[in-house]
C-alpha cells in the first residue's frame, strides 16, 4: 500500500474546514495532520472534532497557530500544505508558498470545482473582491427581488464557526433569539441580524453539505442564495454568480486572493459605492472588469446612508465593522463617511483609551483609519473591552456603522446613533438582475 500523503491545511475557521470536508474527509490516501489558524483571534489551540472529521480521524484534528507551521512541517515530515483562507494579497500568499517550498513541502490552492456542493435547487451566489465591498447589502437587495417575484428563497452564509464546532455544524437563523441560542459573536451578528430584521431565513455553520441539505428539506425554497464572506469563492455550484467590486480600493480586484478568481467567474459585476468613488478609481475598476471578465454584465449602485439621530456639530466616536478595518484594510467605513456627510464636528480618537483586546487589535492592525474604533467581538472578553473603550473615550455620541444594534450588546455611557446603509441601484440595475435570474435559474 502506498504511503499516505501528509498534509497541513492553513485556514481561518472557514474555507479550511470546507476543503477538508469536501476533498479530504474520506480520502484514505491522505492524512490531514493539522490545521493552522490565522486572521481570527483565539481560534487556535483546539481541535476539529471527531464528530465532524469522520471515521478516519477518531481523535479529531488539532488546530495550531499559523506561526507553528515551520515546526509542524519539519516535525511531521509534511508532504503538502494547502492554503485555504481569503482576503489576502498575492504577495502574502506567495510568501507562504516560499516558506513551505523552502521547507521541502508542496504548496497547493484548491479550485472552485473541487469543492463546490451541488444543490437540487437553483443557486445564486453573491461574492466580492474584498471584505467591505458591499456584498451584504447587495445580498439583501437581491433577496428582495426574489420576494417581489413571488419566489421563496433561503440564504446560506459563508462560515464563521468560532465557538463549539459540533454545536455549530448546522445553524438556522429566523429570529433575533436565534443569535443568543447559537451564542453568536459580534462578527456573526453583523451578517445574520440584518437578514433577520428583514424577515429573511439564513443558514450557516461548519458542514456545508449538511447545511445545504437541511435548507432544502426544512424550508423547501425555490432558490438557494449563497451569501459569500470575505472575498472567498462560493461553496455551492452556482447557476448565477454576482460579484461586487469596490471602487474605493481600485486595483484590489486583480491583486487579492481569491477575489480575482471571483471576478473572472462573474456573470454580473456590481460596481458599488459610485457616490463615494473618484473618477480615477472608477476607471481603474472598469478597465480591470473589461479585461478580466469581458463577458460579464456590469451594473452600478450607490451605498445610501441614513442616520437614526442627529450628529450635526457633535463630537462623535465612530465605530465600524471590525473585519472590514482589520484584514479588509479599509481606512473608512459607513460611519466615518456619515460623520463627514452629516456635519459632525469632529471624530473622537479612541486609540489612547483602548483597553485589552481592542488595544491589541490596534497593535496588530496599525493601519486602521484615524479616529475609528473597530467593533471587534469574537469573544466575551473582546465585547467587554469594546464596551470599556467606548465608555473611556470622550465623545458626545457613538456613531455606529456596524450592521447590528450595538446598544443591544454594550452598555454605553453616551447615546448611540446608528448608520444604516442600503444598496441604491442606478437605472437598469434591478431589471438586469431580474432578467438574469429568470434566464439562469428559472428558465424551463
Amino acid at each position: 500500500m502506498a504511503k499516505k500523503k501528509k498534509i497541513i491545511i492553513m485556514g481561518a475557521a472557514g474555507r479550511d474546514f470546507h476543503n477538508f470536508n469536501t476533498v479530504y474527509r474520506n480520502c484514505e490516501c491522505c492524512e490531514i495532520v493539522a490545521f493552522t489558524a490565522a486572521q481570527i483571534p483565539d481560534i487556535n489551540d483546539r481541535k476539529y472534532p471527531a464528530e465532524l472529521a469522520g471515521p478516519l480521524y477518531p481523535k479529531g484534528i488539532p488546530i495550531y497557530d499559523e506561526s507553528d507551521l515551520p515546526k509542524l512541517i519539519k516535525e511531521h515530515q509534511i508532504d503538502e500544505v494547502v492554503f485555504a483562507y481569503s482576503d489576502v494579497t498575492y504577495k502574502y500568499v506567495m510568501n507562504r508558498s516560499a516558506l513551505v517550498n523552502a521547507l521541502g513541502a508542496d504548496f497547493k490552492l484548491i479550485g472552485y470545482d473541487k469543492t463546490k456542493v451541488k444543490s437540487v435547487k437553483p443557486v445564486i451566489s453573491i461574492c466580492a473582491i474584498r471584505t467591505g465591498s458591499g456584498k451584504s447589502q447587495t445580498t439583501r437587495f437581491v433577496y428582495d427581488i426574489f420576494k417581489k417575484m413571488g419566489k421563496k428563497v433561503v440564504a446560506v452564509r459563508h462560515p464563521m464557526p468560532y465557538g463549539d464546532l459540533v454545536a455549530q455544524k448546522v445553524q438556522r437563523f429566523a429570529e433575533i433569539a436565534d443569535l443568543e441560542k447559537h451564542r453568536c459573536t459580534i462578527e456573526e451578528m453583523e451578517e445574520y441580524e440584518p437578514h433577520i430584521a428583514a424577515g429573511n431565513i439564513i443558514y450557516s455553520g461548519v458542514d456545508y453539505e449538511a447545511i445545504l441539505r437541511a435548507a432544502e428539506k426544512v424550508d423547501n425554497p425555490d432558490v438557494i442564495l449563497w451569501d459569500g464572506g470575505n472575498n472567498d469563492m462560493p461553496f455551492f455550484d452556482s447557476d448565477l454568480k454576482i460579484v461586487v467590486v469596490d471602487p474605493l480600493r481600485p486595483g484590489h480586484e486583480e491583486n487579492y486572493y481569491p477575489g480575482e478568481a471571483n471576478l473572472r467567474m462573474a456573470d454580473i459585476v456590481v460596481i458599488n459605492k459610485m457616490d463615494s468613488a473618484t473618477p480615477e478609481g472608477l476607471k481603474t475598476v472598469r478597465d480591470n472588469i473589461k479585461r478580466l471578465a469581458p463577458n460579464a454584465l456590469v451594473v452600478e449602485a450607490d451605498s445610501e446612508l441614513t442616520l437614526s439621530g442627529d450628529i450635526k456639530d457633535k463630537l462623535v466616536l465612530v465605530v465600524e465593522d471590525g473585519p472590514t478595518l482589520t484584514h479588509g484594510e479599509m481606512k473608512i467605513g459607513a460611519a466615518s463617511v456619515a460623520a463627514k456627510r452629516f456635519g459632525a464636528k469632529k471624530m473622537a480618537d479612541p486609540r489612547p483609551h483602548a483597553v485589552g483586546k481592542i488595544k491589541y487589535t490596534y497593535e496588530v492592525y496599525p493601519n486602521i483609519g484615524e479616529g475609528i474604533l473597530p467593533a471587534m467581538g469574537y469573544s466575551a472578553e473582546q465585547k467587554k473591552d469594546l464596551e470599556t473603550t467606548i465608555n473611556n473615550t470622550p465623545a458626545d455620541i457613538v456613531l455606529s456603522g456596524t450592521p447590528i444594534d450595538l446598544a443591544r450588546l454594550v452598555k454605553a455611557n453616551k447615546p448611540i446613533v446608528r448608520v444604516d446603509y442600503a444598496l441604491k441601484c442606478r437605472p437598469g440595475f434591478e431589471q438586469v438582475i431580474e432578467k438574469a435570474i429568470r434566464e439562469k435559474l428559472f428558465k424551463k
